[in-house]
């Protein structure tokens, strides 16, 4: 759960836009999400939901993710996963 408002795809076309948009670029690996990530409620994970004030911002931010995920880059998804387990360490981040 975020600490801040949020809204949900249901409610605005252009937050289910965007979400719909970024998770198309994510590789099929992705597609199955992550139970501790995903709220009680079906809804998006808090980390989606919280760039969900600013549709056009969560658009250019998972996006951007999408594309350093892309299969067809050099790195094998271990890799991609080792690189974000060690930002988010070195980032004292939980995700």
């Amino acid at each position: 759960m975020t600490w801040i408002k949020t809204v949900g795809p249901q409610d605005d076309p252009k937050v289910a836009e965007a979400m719909e948009a970024s998770r198309q670029l994510y590789p099929i690996e992705y597609a199955t999400p992550v139970a501790e990530l995903v709220e009680k409620e079906g809804q998006a994970a808090a980390i989606v939901s919280s760039h969900s004030l600013i549709p056009e911002a969560l658009n250019h931010a998972f996006s951007t993710f999408g594309a350093l995920m892309s299969p067809d880059l050099p790195l094998k998804r271990r890799q991609h996963e080792m690189i974000a387990a060690t930002v988010s360490a070195l980032n004292d981040c939980f995700y």
